[in-house]
């Protein structure tokens, strides 16, 4: 929808694609769609659902076996950002580098965009 021809709307590392993966064969999903939504303290939150259905209006991206579904609302916020895998002593998760956040709270759970 907002994309660049050739270009995909995010990146995934390998260490997610190799995480997505094992999530997606699991329980038999399809993947996992990527959104965005109001809360926070820095205003807004990355969302992650499991899918079992792609939505005709999502922008799909796979690589390595990985799919990533990005909700429509979402695509403008996601374009341009790695997704990631991290895992240290005391935590674990998805890393989202995404050029297009201008601020983020202390624990990195919240993010603002321009604009909004």
């Amino acid at each position: 929808m907002f994309g660049i021809p050739g270009k995909q709307a995010v990146t995934i590392t390998d260490r997610a694609a190799a995480q997505i993966s094992k999530l997606m064969a699991k329980d038999g999903h399809q993947g996992l769609r990527i959104g965005v939504k109001k809360g926070g303290c820095a205003g807004m939150e990355y969302t992650m659902d499991y899918v079992d259905e792609v939505d005709p209006h999502d922008e799909v991206v796979e690589e390595n076996g990985a799919r990533v579904m990005i909700a429509p609302m979402a695509q403008m916020f996601l374009f341009g950002t790695q997704i990631d895998y991290e895992v240290s002593l005391l935590e674990s998760g998805f890393r989202f580098n995404n050029p297009n956040v201008t601020e983020a709270c202390g624990c990195g759970e919240s993010i603002k965009f321009a604009d909004t």
